[in-house]
């Protein structure tokens, strides 16, 4: 009977517990979007200046926004296991958009290129 007990105990903590417990510094997700969009036009600038410096430009954006480069990380596995990234995703895409009209139809393109990617939000 206490072994019953004790395994039902179990399964209910499992039950309640999350995959992942949040890291002690955890990004706001609207930061997060923030700093997705950000990094993503870092990035596309890096294709187009061949002398951009991508890490100095990462760094950049994580001092203003006041976030350590340990704490995006973990915070960014934490949304991964959670799966709260996908809407953090969208939200980087509608900040770029907003900051960028014109990016609609590149994004559109690259959905074609790419079918692993998940529809356009409009």
């Amino acid at each position: 009977m206490k072994r019953l007990t004790l395994f039902l105990l179990s399964l209910f903590m499992l039950g309640c517990s999350e995959l992942i417990d949040p890291p002690k510094n955890l990004v706001p997700k609207d930061t997060m979007a923030e700093l997705l969009a950000e990094f993503a036009v870092n990035e596309q600038l890096g294709m187009v200046v061949s002398n951009v410096n991508l890490d100095n430009a990462t760094r950049f954006a994580l001092q203003q926004r006041k976030v350590k480069g340990n704490d995006f990380v973990e915070s960014y596995k934490y949304y991964t296991a959670t799966g709260d990234i996908e809407k953090i995703m969208t939200q980087a895409q509608k900040i770029i958009l907003n900051k960028d009209p014109a990016a609609k139809e590149y994004i559109e393109k690259k959905i074609k290129e790419n079918k692993n990617v998940p529809p356009f939000v409009r």
